[in-house]
């Protein structure tokens, strides 16, 4: 690898022969040299689990069309990103960027997403990051549309980095080139899941679940994420690892004592 290209790290949680990762390698391809570790079958809705009970296995794979260092991991997108930093590279890569995800992470569900588990652990490791979304789930999905966006925006936090401990939410309405409006940069949206577990039985006679919801969105603020998406444009959200509710720590110092 060159010493004087920057070197990217690419994630998802999608598993690493998903199209939106692919496409995303593409394109950091023009910004830097790449380096990918991704896990080798599909973990969405990991957030931020770790291996910690059972072998982690990774073995580099060779997927026809691709010239960078690949690597399949058996493990979550955060393992996926440690052990990148750890024991793969052999020095700190220049930005993480994870996904193109399939499907979206605003609002809420930026708690639940391996997506954005991964740019968070890239964050905390002191690496400029970045999550990318795109509202389809299908596996034919267009990334083609906002692809000037992505590298703008990779391009911006390569060359000006980013806070210490903040890194970037970046979700893509399900839109043509010619409907999307822009990148509008928000907050995250107040919003929730109204959840339920469809209840089956398999041919054993045990009961099983899957799990189903409905998402409400309770914001009416036009400086959200969701509005940004319904509204034509990319969200951009930063986030931060420091969940601490600064602003009540006043309210409970009565509960301090010696």
């Amino acid at each position: 690898m060159s010493k004087e290209r920057p070197l990217i790290l690419v994630s998802n949680d999608d598993g690493i022969s998903a199209p939106g990762i692919r496409h995303l390698i593409c394109l950091m391809k023009k910004l830097g040299d790449v380096f990918v570790v991704a896990p080798n079958s599909p973990q969405s809705g990991m957030s931020h689990a770790i291996t910690l009970e059972s072998m982690l296995f990774s073995e580099r794979v060779h997927i026809e069309g691709s010239e960078v260092t690949e690597y399949a991991c058996s493990g979550t997108p955060v393992d996926c990103v440690k052990l990148a930093m750890n024991k793969l590279l052999d020095r700190k890569p220049d930005l993480c960027v994870s996904g193109i995800n399939h499907g979206a992470n605003s609002s809420v569900n930026v708690l639940y997403s391996g997506t954005m588990a991964a740019a968070l652990e890239g964050t905390i490791a002191g690496v400029p990051s970045i999550g990318f979304s795109l509202l389809d789930y299908s596996q034919d999905a267009d990334f083609s549309q906002s692809e000037d966006h992505v590298l703008r925006i990779a391009r911006h936090v390569l060359e000006s980095g980013l806070p210490s401990g903040v890194c970037l939410n970046v979700n893509i309405p399900k839109l043509s080139r010619e409907q999307l409006k822009g990148v509008k940069v928000c907050r995250q949206s107040d919003g929730h899941w109204e959840e339920d577990f469809d209840e089956r039985m398999n041919p054993m006679g045990k009961t099983y679940y899957w799990l189903t919801g409905k998402f409400y969105n309770h914001d009416e603020g036009k400086d959200t994420d969701i509005w940004a998406l319904e509204n034509g444009y990319i969200s951009v959200v930063p986030v931060k690892f420091d969940v601490t509710a600064h602003h009540h720590i006043q309210q409970l110092n009565f509960l301090n004592h010696e």
